[in-house]
């Protein structure tokens, strides 16, 4: 009998019950979505710190910083903490303030209802992707922790996944994301002790290490690249804007990012100096990504390793919840419900639920074909963005353009970026999709009539 297996999942189910418990008190699509608009302040930096804190972090970055040494760590922690202080310091407050319910409802009531639903269209499958690195990260940790084969570990992990998140909505997994961060951080600070204390390793070991990996020869546009992708790419994810539109107050919304972007760094740079010195402990891994969990099973006791991959695990789930609620309510807030406006709020919620299982569904299958994590993440970061973020831009802080320039940024945005990818023409694609997007809108906007003097202060 795999004790240790029966170990974590007792963990997880521990999570379960939390979020069941708490979800008891989620009786409307609002309380669902956006938690009822009252997290407060350890809710609100917990929830932004964990919905991206994650497989990521922990299992994507942790393997390329492996493979690649401190040139691996760009996105990770230091551009998703960028990102969170450009929440605060632009867009949390303004959002707040137009009491939304998600993104896709800020095209409706600046471009229109069209609009809305060619973003969410195009913003939907990145929230997909994103729960497919998670859940193809939580197989990982399930696999080498319990010797199952990597397919049927992400099977049992989709599963669990499915069943959370469909359970809770955001209250929930606020709730739960506190525990989990708060847990998390316990288990890299073990590690990092049990490693850089108690084990073979050292400081002076870390710097040296650092030192040996061959800098990675790239220009200063493909750097760029780097830095864009998690910066512009996830500033307007709607796992993030449902965590501002969440907060009690647009000055708890700002003040929450900024503190979510500081523990971001102070605990994101854990796993880049454990995967710096795992080079050495641990060379030659056939997959890099298996670092930390690999260094926790070699330095913990077993029953201390159930622990912190628990933890992992528990992260994990953090952000792969956020995702599927939030490909759930844009598609069920922004497309199905408009077309049954008589619809009850109970049957609001129960939609959510539904599209939440759907999106979990399909999220498992591209998990289970997948190159890697990091690869995921990258491409829900930068597909259909770039278009996202120009045209929410603008609707947002200007009345420059309307419903044919968004609709032109977004679907040009887009294209931009599938052609340059996957036709590998340019060194920058999801650069040129900003570019393409930026210019898409203002040539639209400039044979466009202005958008109207006066606009709904509330979404639908």
């Amino acid at each position: 009998m795999n004790w240790l297996l029966i170990g974590l999942f007792g963990y997880v189910g521990l999570q379960l019950v939390v979020g069941l418990a708490v979800s008891r008190k989620v009786a409307s699509e609002s309380d669902y979505l956006v938690a009822g608009r009252k997290l407060g302040p350890a809710l609100v930096v917990f929830s932004m710190f964990a919905t991206w804190f994650g497989a990521e972090s922990c299992i994507g970055a942790a393997g390329a910083v492996y493979a690649e040494g401190l040139s691996g760590a760009r996105a990770d922690p230091f551009g998703y903490a960028a990102c969170l202080f450009l929440i605060g310091a632009v867009f949390a407050a303004p959002l707040w303030r137009r009491k939304l319910t998600t993104l896709g409802d800020l095209f409706a009531w600046r471009f229109g209802a069209r609009v809305e639903k060619l973003a969410v269209l195009l913003m939907a499958p990145t929230s997909v992707l994103w729960a497919a690195a998670q859940i193809r990260a939580f197989g990982q940790v399930v696999s080498i922790s319990s010797g199952l084969e990597l397919e049927l570990a992400i099977a049992l992990s989709a599963g669990v996944v499915i069943l959370y998140t469909a359970a809770g909505g955001l209250l929930a997994d606020a709730v739960t994301d506190l525990i989990q961060g708060a847990v998390l951080t316990v288990g890299l600070i073990a590690l990092a002790v049990a490693v850089f204390v108690l084990g073979d390793a050292s400081l002076a070991g870390l710097a040296e290490t650092s030192r040996s990996f061959a800098p990675v020869e790239t220009s200063w546009l493909a750097r760029a690249e780097s830095w864009a992708i998690p910066v512009c790419g996830s500033v307007l994810a709607q796992e993030m804007v449902a965590r501002v539109l969440a907060a009690r107050s647009p000055e708890l919304a700002r003040g929450g990012a900024f503190a979510a972007s500081g523990l971001y760094v102070a605990v994101g740079i854990i796993p880049v100096g454990l995967a710096l010195v795992g080079a050495r402990i641990l060379p030659g891994l056939e997959d890099p990504e298996q670092i930390l969990p690999r260094m926790a099973l070699q330095h913990f006791p077993l029953w201390f390793y159930a622990i912190f991959a628990g933890s992992l695990i528990s992260a994990i789930l953090s952000t792969v919840d956020s995702a599927l609620l939030a490909a759930a309510s844009l598609v069920s807030h922004n497309l199905i419900v408009p077309l049954r406006p008589e619809m009850e709020d109970r049957s609001k919620l129960r939609l959510a639920r539904v599209c939440v299982v759907v999106f979990g569904i399909v999220s498992y299958l591209l998990a289970l074909h997948a190159e890697g994590v990091y690869a995921l993440i990258e491409t829900a970061a930068a597909f259909a963005s770039s278009g996202v973020l120009v045209s929410a831009s603008f609707g947002l802080f200007s009345r420059i353009g309307g419903a044919r320039s968004a609709a032109a940024a977004l679907l040009v945005g887009a294209a931009a970026w599938s052609v340059a990818e996957w036709g590998e023409l340019v060194e920058a694609p999801y650069l040129a999709s900003l570019a393409a997007a930026l210019v898409s809108y203002l040539a639209v906007a400039a044979f466009e009539n202005a958008a109207p003097e006066t606009a709904p202060e509330t979404a639908s």
